[in-house]
């Protein structure tokens, strides 16, 4: 008897097989509109986040349109090639959320055990960030690079390796596509502010303050990203 092994599937997968199952049985129309965001976690039983991990990566596919400030409607069948298909990546709130728990202590280390040339390394990464800031509001490399200086002055390998893995999600076309649909003009002028805190408790040698401002920088991405679709519709 030959077996194969049975593969765990993320939580956003799951729930985006059963909505891509009504689709593809013709249970909602093309172009039709989807129940709100809230009603459907509540009828599938599943919190919001991973509903809406769900929703952006059938998006991707090619199957949804999430139309911020109006809805969530099945897609017309495109002409050409299908949508893009999606590698199981962890999703981007399991991303923030490993995040949230590796580079607190990440900052908390670097304050500690950073050397001068690490904290100096540091501060260039974020001089580097608001220069690139003024350019564009979501500079991606430049806020990575902030990030694994901070992870190198742990002077542990293992560290500056899982950083950057999560960054390797973290620009993945799931996360990307989710943050394209919650950017707004303000969100540089936050994420500077929120680095910035993060720097002033390394560089002042205050472990306890740098992990704590770490953390609230992930909580407060988490917050942008969960933002309601209406809502974000609004920003200016």
């Amino acid at each position: 008897m030959r077996l194969q092994a049975v593969e765990p599937r993320r939580l956003y997968r799951q729930i985006a097989d059963q909505i891509r199952r009504l689709i593809t049985r013709g249970r909602v129309a093309p172009g039709e509109r989807l129940p709100a965001e809230r009603d459907l976690a509540r009828r599938l039983g599943v919190s919001r986040p991973s509903l809406r991990e769900a929703l952006i990566a059938l998006e991707v596919e090619g199957l949804l349109e999430v139309r911020v400030g109006s809805g969530i409607y099945v897609a017309r069948p495109a002409r050409g090639a299908p949508g893009a298909q999606l590698s199981d990546d962890s999703g981007p709130f399991e991303v923030i959320r490993a995040r949230w728990m590796i580079e607190g202590d990440c900052a908390a280390l670097a304050a500690r055990h950073g050397t001068a040339t690490q904290l100096r390394a540091i501060s260039r990464a974020h001089a580097d960030l608001q220069h690139e800031a003024q350019r564009h509001h979501n500079p991606l490399g430049a806020d990575r690079a902030f990030h694994v200086r901070i992870a190198e002055a742990t002077d542990n390998s293992a560290l500056v390796l899982v950083v950057e893995t999560l960054w390797d999600q973290r620009v993945g076309p799931l996360y990307r596509a989710l943050e394209t649909k919650l950017e707004y003009p303000a969100m540089a002028g936050e994420t500077l502010r929120e680095h910035d805190a993060v720097l002033r408790a390394i560089l002042a040698r205050k472990p306890s303050a740098a992990r704590a401002a770490m953390h609230r920088h992930m909580d407060m991405t988490r917050k942008r990203y969960s933002k309601d679709w209406k809502e974000a519709g609004t920003q200016a």
